[in-house]
């Protein structure tokens, strides 16, 4: 009997072993270059794949990456892993749009080029889409800064879409020393926040079928809606050049230090002051912008604007959010947020900073630990002098059907896949 059941259970494990089932996924020796936490590992899903920004994982695992740049005819990639050794082997390209936003809801992916939101059907079984692209949102004006259109969706039936201010400060001649902010703001109209629309209603207008949800946020390319507390988050840009056109305020080392890249809760109403104020991170508190009067202290009408809920160093340039729900990882990073920083561009003649993920413990709706440094060496250097040397940029985030994390980097298209191995 025993040697027919050790016939049975190592047949089994033949059959198993050529359907894959028993494939595990290896990591590269290297972690693909990163330094990642004791525990975890990481492997390269696919390379050079485009400019990809923001990216979305299927229930089957088919991943769909937004391409800042049209590349082989198709703005967003279409990734199948056949084989099951945890890297793609199938990589299509699909449609004519390129742009930043990318989500999989209802059946359909939506993509959110600059000045439209579309969507494709998926077809059960196929990787990729329909050709025919269904117009969601439209009537965003061409940008010449800030133009990106991340998406996200809640569970009642709606969207989200960041629209950015075309604008550093909302001077009259934009980015100009010595040009004073315009007050009020006429950008804030239709730029500088979160507009909502139905996610299912084709041909919705900004201007007349929109809803301008939340605003004084500068650009928030990092929107996220976290469907276990039910509500919407975003982590903002702050406003650049502070030192450049107020040198009589500010020092070069303050420029590099303000303002905080604010980590935002936002909720129906809400004023998040831009361009008005921004959160200076050394002293807790929001501040009057000088365009507006300010002095690099007192408060004026900021009193009114809405505080973030954590703030991370200036110029970071946060470009995803995600909230992480799966079983793979330790419980410490359940429902907690990892943000993709992109990094910083302006904080000469200090050393560029951020380009790293980083993690953010959670309680319920607001964080309840200081964030610390997930993933880093995306750049392959110590220091960064000039943001162009960077090999790799983190951008977009997403999440396994496994519990794998999955970046985008958008300098020459790696996707990075993250696991953890149980000891």
């Amino acid at each position: 009997m025993k040697r027919i059941y050790f016939w049975i259970v190592g047949l089994f494990f033949l059959i198993a072993c050529q359907m894959g089932m028993t494939k595990t996924i290896k990591s590269d020796a290297d972690n693909a270059g990163l330094k990642l936490p004791k525990g975890f590992s990481a492997l390269i899903f696919a390379d050079n794949i485009g400019h990809a920004r923001h990216l979305e994982v299927n229930t089957n695992g088919d991943v769909y990456v937004s391409l800042s740049r049209v590349k082989n005819g198709g703005g967003i990639v279409c990734l199948r892993d056949e084989k099951g050794d945890g890297r793609a082997d199938v990589i299509k390209y699909h449609g004519i749009y390129d742009g930043t936003g990318i989500g999989l809801h209802k059946g359909y992916v939506y993509f959110g080029a600059d000045t439209i939101i579309i969507r494709y059907k998926l077809t059960s079984g196929k990787l990729v889409p329909s050709d025919t692209a269904e117009v969601i949102a439209k009537g965003f004006d061409l940008q010449n800064e800030h133009s990106t259109k991340p998406i996200t969706f809640d569970q009642k039936g709606y969207m989200y879409v960041t629209v950015g201010a075309p604008s550093n400060a909302c001077q009259m001649m934009d980015r100009v020393k010595g040009s004073p902010g315009m007050d009020p703001c006429p950008l804030l109209k239709l730029h500088g926040g979160i507009w909502r629309f139905k996610d299912d209603v084709k041909n919705q207008d900004q201007a007349k079928d929109g809803y301008r949800y939340s605003t004084g946020i500068r650009n928030a390319v990092a929107i996220r809606w976290n469907n276990t507390e039910d509500k919407l988050y975003a982590v903002q840009h702050g406003r650049d050049q502070l030192s450049e056109f107020y040198p009589e305020l500010y020092t070069d080392k303050q420029n590099a230090e303000l303002p905080a890249e604010e980590f935002l809760l936002v909720g129906e109403g809400s004023d998040f002051g831009w361009p008005y104020c921004y959160y200076d991170g050394l002293q807790h508190k929001k501040v009057l912008a000088p365009e507006y009067g300010g002095d690099g202290h007192k408060n004026g009408r900021c009193t009114a604007s809405s505080d973030p809920i954590m703030a991370f160093p200036a110029h970071y340039a946060p470009n995803d959010i995600l909230f992480y729900t799966g079983n793979m990882f330790p419980s410490k990073y359940k429902n907690g947020a990892f943000i993709a920083f992109h990094g910083s561009w302006n904080r000469a003649p200090l050393p560029q900073d951020g380009f790293y993920v980083v993690f953010v413990p959670f309680n319920g709706s607001l964080p309840s630990g200081p964030w610390e440094i997930f993933a880093s060496g995306f750049t392959g250097l110590n220091v960064v002098n000039n943001t162009g040397d960077a090999k790799h940029r983190p951008c977009g985030l997403a999440q396994g059907p496994d519990g794998s994390l999955y970046i985008a980097d958008d300098v020459k298209g790696r996707i990075y896949r993250i696991i953890y191995n149980k000891e």
